[in-house]
């Protein structure tokens, strides 16, 4: 808390807070619970159209799948707890979403692990990528909740450090929303689940500054501790409770404990809450009101609920073995008062927890992009530098340890454009994360569009329309002026892309300070989205022998940022641009072909460019291909650009060739590069050879990460 608001608070209070009421304003004050630097910009992203049921501004956002289906969707971050004990703070960021999901009346199906990591040469990164994965994994498999797809990336500017940000989907009748907040006074206030100890004390506030250099024995305390088989109890009595249509309020306790929970579950509507600390059931002997009121334990529920009801409601939470207590009352005042012992110890208004000042911060505008030539390097090094790079590798060691098919749903497994689960027996809903702070680092505002549009084609690759999004925006300290900068540049991006495509933001999360001993990260927006897909519509992604290929769009001099520049350590070059317009019609296009059953496999470009496109369908589909760069609609006559550009608004299709007439009817821009054939891979440029390799090679390649972690494959 900055000395600005602690007199505003005091002139607001008209006296000096005591020790509780401090901790508390500090919890509910701080960056990570108040949004009071991102506010201002968040009123920027669409939030509504004709599939959003409820936008931001609850738990998580709701989305219309059809009359009798609603899906609900949320994303979190738990940054800095997983850098300093990864796996118990990957752990509890799925055990916190997953309840955000659950106190709006749906059940859990599927999450998603956007994760990033320093490069994996150092011991510190390896071992911060093995443990979250690991947290992810125990914590998703226990509670029997589907870790379908992510992405996990490996950058330098995350050395020591870690961003794990998780996205989790749930479905629900409509007749069963409960919403956060209450609109009555005289319900009690249940708390149930795990007793409270001392674990994530100061959790928001210590999310809510950059972490020192010894964070891992300084903060651990800050870091709560994971219990999977409470929180699986936990999932089922909740969803029972909520199906006897008594639950009147629902929140889960996350970030700032019950002092955030209890006051926003009141507060949202103009009441108050009396809260009595002592009964709160407790893990640890000799904690002090101020402990109980913003400890962080996790698999903890607060439900609000009509005195006549309770013992009803108790009677289920029993029948699960889960522990219970009326620990208070809405009140129609609307302040939050805290009793301990028969004695009030806190007494603030509900407002002054709630309404907290915007801040917004100098910005000072960065220019990272700059001109930069392609070394000249031999194509098959160039090739090899790229698929070779950890970010190419399969993410197969991270996926196989999740159990992704629990619950029976998942259509389309990790490893495809998009993940797949059945929601009946004709739709299913596709499910994906992207984010490039490559990109992002050179143009906050185009790398911010591009991961919205690269969001679109993956749904769009497996025959969905995009119904809405959520993002997760993971920015270095936001009193950088070059980050508050591109933060406010990202939004926008953000902003501008949905209403291009006509989607809305329905829930989100703003992850500030995240650097080590003043070392910031690259701007990270991870966009996750949703779609609706016919599944007997789902095209394969594999390439099959005696087919086509033809490429969507035009590839440019677009090589900032990309794997390619990485690579050989080339800074600058410019992010590659969204063409909303090429956008929107390849994506109309593809669906189209799709549906008419034109198409026998599809693939977006996006990271490593036409090259690693192609080689991920030949090594899906075990079929070779021979490919002639040359033919590629492209700006530039140099294949290595060619190759690797990682230009936008690009689709591969391989199909039969007595399609071609009527698929080139769908693209103003399309071109036939080559064809299936053979167990090789080929790429020519005007009919010379460029580079020759077995599928079965590149397949060896392709799933060598557990040699880097130092594993026997």
């Amino acid at each position: 808390m900055f000395p600005h608001e602690e007199k505003l608070i005091r002139e607001r209070l008209g006296r000096e807070p005591n020790e509780l009421e401090w901790a508390m304003l500090e919890v509910m004050w701080s960056e990570h619970a108040s949004y009071k630097s991102s506010r201002p910009w968040l009123k920027l992203l669409p939030t509504e159209n004709e599939h959003v049921v409820l936008g931001p501004g609850e738990d998580a956002g709701i989305v219309k799948f059809d009359d009798e289906t609603w899906v609900v969707v949320g994303i979190e971050s738990h940054n800095h707890p997983s850098a300093v004990e990864p796996y118990g703070g990957a752990a509890t960021g799925v055990g916190g979403i997953v309840r955000d999901i659950l106190c709006m009346g749906a059940r859990p199906i599927a999450l998603l692990d956007p994760i990033r990591f320093g490069p994996l040469g150092k011991e510190r990164n390896r071992y911060l990528f093995e443990y979250v994965v690991k947290g992810i994994a125990d914590y998703g498999n226990r509670i029997g909740v589907p870790t379908v797809g992510g992405e996990a990336e490996f950058d330098e500017s995350l050395d020591n450090y870690t961003l794990v940000n998780v996205a989790c989907i749930g479905v629900m009748k409509p007749e069963h929303l409960v919403h956060s907040y209450v609109t009555e006074p005289g319900l009690k206030l249940i708390l149930v689940g795990n007793r409270t100890g001392r674990d994530g004390i100061h959790g928001v506030t210590f999310a809510s500054e950059e972490l020192g250099e010894n964070a891992e024995e300084e903060d651990r305390s800050a870091v709560q501790i994971p219990d999977p088989f409470t929180e699986k109890l936990l999932i089922e009595a909740t969803l029972e409770a909520v199906y006897t249509g008594k639950v009147k309020a629902l929140k889960d306790l996350g970030g700032g404990g019950l002092t955030c929970a209890a006051s926003e579950m009141a507060g949202k509507k103009g009441f108050g809450a009396v809260v009595h600390a002592d009964r709160v059931p407790l893990r640890e002997p000799g904690m002090t009101p101020t402990e109980v009121m913003i400890s962080e334990s996790q698999e903890r529920m607060l439900f609000a609920v009509d005195e006549t009801d309770v013992d009803f409601l108790g009677a289920i939470f029993e029948k699960y073995g889960l522990e219970w207590t009326v620990v208070g009352e809405v009140i129609e005042e609307p302040r939050f008062i805290v009793y301990w012992g028969g004695e009030k110890v806190a007494d603030l208004p509900v407002e002054l927890l709630a309404d907290v000042p915007t801040i917004e911060w100098e910005m000072k505008p960065y220019k990272a992009e700059k001109p930069a030539e392609t070394p000249e390097v031999p194509f098959e090094r160039a090739f090899d530098l790229v698929w070779g790079s950890p970010n190419m590798l399969s993410k197969r060691w991270v996926w196989e340890q999740y159990d992704h098919e629990v619950q029976g749903r998942t259509v389309l497994k990790p490893g495809r454009d998009s993940a797949v689960l059945k929601l009946n027996d004709e739709y299913g809903l596709a499910f994906v994360a992207d984010g490039n702070p490559n990109h992002s680092h050179l143009n906050p505002y185009h790398g911010a569009m591009g991961a919205v549009a690269e969001v679109v084609r993956n749904l769009v690759s497996v025959g969905a329309e995009p119904l809405a999004l959520v993002d997760n925006l993971n920015f270095a300290s936001p009193e950088r002026p070059e980050v508050y900068w591109s933060f406010a540049e990202t939004v926008r991006g953000l902003a501008d892309a949905a209403k291009a495509f006509g989607l809305a933001y329905v829930s989100g999360n703003v992850s500030f300070y995240n650097e080590v001993v003043d070392r910031p990260i690259k701007p990270t927006p991870v966009v996750a989205g949703l779609g609706k897909v016919k599944l007997e519509e789902i095209p394969g992604m594999g390439l099959s022998d005696g087919l086509l290929i033809g490429i969507a769009g035009i590839t440019k001099v677009e090589l900032g940022g990309s794997e390619l520049y990485r690579a050989l350590g080339v800074n600058g070059g410019f992010a590659p641009r969204v063409n909303l317009d090429e956008e929107r019609t390849n994506a109309g296009g593809v669906l189209t072909a799709i549906r008419e059953g034109l198409v026998r496999a599809v693939h977006d470009v996006s990271r490593g460019g036409i090259a690693a496109a192609l080689v991920e369908m030949a090594i899906t589909g075990k079929a070779g291909f021979e490919v002639d760069l040359s033919r590629v609609l492209s700006e530039t006559s140099n294949p290595i650009e060619v190759a690797f550009s990682e230009s936008h608004g690009r689709y591969i299709v391989a199909f039969p060739e007595e399609n071609l007439d009527e698929l080139k009817t769908l693209f103003k821009h399309f071109a036939i590069i080559g064809k299936t054939c053979g167990s090789d891979t080929v790429f020519l440029w005007n009919g010379e050879e460029l580079l020759r390799r077995p599928v079965s090679e590149l397949k060896a390649v392709h799933e060598s990460l557990p040699k880097l972690l130092g594993e026997e494959e």
